[in-house]
């Protein structure tokens, strides 16, 4: 089975012409047309932590939001929300909470796609590198706990430079980090915060930056995706 997997820091939908524009959001997610999307930013941070992306625009898509929110009006946790294709179930999901100095935090969705059992794991992490690898440690210990294991996709704004230092060391024996390119800012990107890891269970077969012109001014990152091969 073949999966596409993205994940987008949307910057609240705010692009680099400095309007809030939910609906080029979407566009840009229409280009990619992935199975599984992790999106980060996606409620504001003042007041009832309301969703920039409502859930009516959402019902014109292939995707329908994970249940995730703790508040009415919010999409995810955090500003972390997980958008699956229409003909999935979803098993389970729960907001994790993360060791942090900053409200940050973490989703896990199960969702049964054609049969098979596939976790993912959406996150948005510390700007502090000592936080960032505690985080990564609290989302691992959480999925080691979690039953039954099955094919895993990690994927958010890691706020990492290295592709092999600072919090991905933390990634040791079973896990693949892919390496989709650089991501931000979206106008010249320089730095590949935007990250995809893998279980073993889930072989690349194409992983790749979303440079599109309208990707280009939608938001101050551009998404990234990932198409798997599950084993099953």
């Amino acid at each position: 089975m073949q999966l596409t997997f993205a994940s987008y820091n949307i910057h609240k939908a705010v692009g680099l012409d400095r309007r809030r524009d939910p609906d080029r959001i979407i566009a840009v997610l229409r280009e990619i047309d992935a199975d599984i999307i992790a999106l980060q930013e996606v409620d504001r941070r003042i007041g009832d932590r309301a969703s920039v992306l409502s859930r009516a625009a959402l019902d014109d898509t292939p995707w329908k939001p994970v249940a995730l929110a703790r508040r009415p009006r919010s999409l995810g946790w955090h500003g972390n929300a997980i958008l699956v294709r229409r003909g999935y179930n979803v098993i389970e999901a729960e907001p994790l909470n993360l060791p942090t100095l900053e409200p940050r935090g973490a989703v896990r969705a199960d969702v049964d796609c054609h049969g098979v059992r596939v976790r993912v794991i959406g996150t948005h992490l510390d700007l502090s590198g000592l936080r960032r690898r505690d985080q990564v440690r609290a989302i691992l210990d959480h999925h080691g706990a979690c039953e039954p294991q099955c094919p895993t996709v990690l994927m958010g704004d890691f706020n990492q430079w290295g592709i092999r230092t600072g919090a991905m060391r933390e990634f040791a024996q079973g896990w693949r980090v892919l390496d989709p390119g650089r991501s931000f800012p979206s106008r010249r990107p320089v730095a590949r915060f935007d990250r995809i890891v893998t279980s073993e269970h889930c072989h690349p077969r194409e992983v790749h930056v979303h440079h599109s012109a309208l990707s280009a001014r939608a938001s101050d990152h551009l998404p990234v995706w990932a198409h798997l091969e599950i084993a099953q």
